[in-house]
């Protein structure tokens, strides 16, 4: 009998959990690690931070759901992974604080970021003077700044709203960027457009790059790129944009910021949603004499390292160095999946001003690809517990990516921006020119993006749960 831990139970962990329960026998112990008793369908946190979504209509129970599919659940921290002798160290986030000692034959980190909102000084709704979305929490706190900010203008000020990422080195623009648009839409309908200065600060080396190094797309006969897609739309919305920058301070109703240049210089807001940098999940790998390893299994970010082409300068990166199996090369045990595993660089390129400050869009490994390295991941150890090499393999340069950006909720006359793109992480080996297939890759804005966008929160919200036919929903 083999026993696999499960560290997480966003989209990598929740998938994982339940290919491992569809392929192994019952005989296969599996367990589900997660500080958090519910499952979130993070995308949909963009229309509860504007209230225009119920936080129950993103969340369910996790205990009910896994017991049911026949996997364990423990609602926990994982703090320490002994990998020689094969345990976790947990401390339960029920009110006890009890610590657990969970033996494993396989473990998948699939743990999601730790929101670094320390390392911006004044950053963050908790101890800052900024808000996020980026968990269920923080986005409750945004809706209420937010609609506090309304009640303002419809009293008659004229405020400024600050929408971008808060770190040099920060990831996930494009849940920032469905934020602004939705706040956008939000003002229009409610006839406050006008109140609003509306400004966007992000650490891109340019507008629509989105950590993805800008996608290329063939319309109408010519070559478009993301870039400018998004000048059109915020010029159309009326939207200030700022790119090239990172966020260095947060006082109260005041960004600083330095950008490219080195320029140091402060924007005024009177809301501010500002996503934080991401790093790895804090927790310690010890060896069998008790010594620290983690900075032998994980990159400065905290991030695992797997199947990786590591060290490499960002123009010598390749396709191949890619993770593809996210399988340890110490521990072949062990894998990462989702934001767990330590990426080969960034994808768009880095910068670094002459004062030192790095800023670099950092590579997003959420959503979609978190699901698909989910699957991946599962196979794998099926494959090892089965007698098999693990025979799965998708990089993020053979993975499709699609982004469908709500620019404003309703059904009705709401729209979204559609971003298609193939593969995720351009590989120039394949494709010299734009580093993606353009007959794959797509930009469109549209009515059906908004009906594809709220299909997609109800069709995984029931894949995740793991109904009937929940497999046959692609990741």
């Amino acid at each position: 009998m083999a026993k696999i831990v499960i560290l997480g139970a966003g989209f990598s962990g929740q998938t994982a959990a339940l290919y491992l329960r569809k392929k192994l026998k019952k005989e296969h112990e599996v367990i589900v690690v997660n500080p958090w008793p519910r499952f979130t369908y993070i995308p949909s946190l963009v229309w509860v931070g504007i209230g225009q979504m119920e936080p129950e209509q993103t969340m369910f129970e996790l205990a009910p759901v896994l017991k049911k599919k026949g996997i364990k659940f423990l609602q926990a921290w994982a703090r320490e992974i002994h990998p020689d002798e094969q345990y976790v160290v947990t401390e339960a986030n029920d009110g006890s604080g009890e610590i657990q000692k969970i033996e494993y034959d396989y473990l998948i980190n699939a743990t999601g970021p730790h929101l670094n909102f320390e390392g911006t000084e004044g950053l963050g709704p908790d101890n800052g003077h900024s808000h996020s979305i980026c968990n269920i929490h923080h986005a409750k706190m945004a809706r209420d700044a937010y609609l506090k900010t309304v009640e303002r203008m419809e009293k008659g000020e004229n405020v400024k709203i600050l929408i971008g990422t808060g770190h040099g080195q920060a990831t996930c623009q494009g849940a920032a960027l469905e934020y602004i648009t939705n706040i956008h839409s939000d003002l229009v309908k409610r006839g406050l457009r006008d109140r609003a200065k509306v400004m966007w600060i992000s650490n891109e080396p340019a507008l629509g790059d989105l950590g993805v190094g800008g996608i290329y797309a063939k319309k109408y006969g010519y070559i478009m790129k993301s870039e400018q897609f998004l000048k059109s739309l915020f010029a159309e919305f009326g939207v200030y944009h700022q790119v090239q920058t990172a966020v260095t301070k947060v006082e109260a109703g005041k960004a600083i910021w330095e950008n490219y240049a080195g320029e140091v210089g402060e924007t005024e807001f009177d809301f501010a949603m500002l996503i934080p940098q991401f790093q790895g999940t804090k927790i310690k790998y010890v060896n069998k004499d008790g010594e620290d390893i983690t900075s032998k299994l994980t990159n400065p970010g905290g991030f695992t390292l797997v199947d990786g082409g590591y060290g490499k300068s960002w123009g010598d990166i390749k396709g191949s160095d890619w993770p593809s199996t996210y399988q340890s090369p110490i521990y072949s045990n062990i894998f990462a999946a989702g934001i767990a595993f330590a990426p080969p660089g960034s994808i768009s390129k880095p910068h670094v001003t002459k004062n030192g400050t790095v800023i670099t869009a950092t590579a997003p490994r959420t959503g979609m690809a978190a699901g698909i390295i989910g699957k991946v991941v599962a196979l794998n150890v099926v494959d090892m517990i089965e007698g098999r090499t693990p025979s799965h393999q998708e990089s993020m340069t053979e993975m499709p990516g699609a982004c469908i950006a709500s620019l404003g909720k309703s059904i009705w006359n709401g729209s979204a921006a559609t971003i298609l793109m193939y593969p995720v992480a351009p590989d120039y080996d394949k494709y010299p020119d734009y580093g993606r297939d353009l007959n794959v890759c797509d930009l469109e804005v549209g009515l059906a993006g908004a009906w594809i966008k709220r299909s997609l929160h109800t069709a995984f919200s029931y894949k995740m749960k793991g109904n009937p036919g929940w497999s046959m929903i692609p990741e």
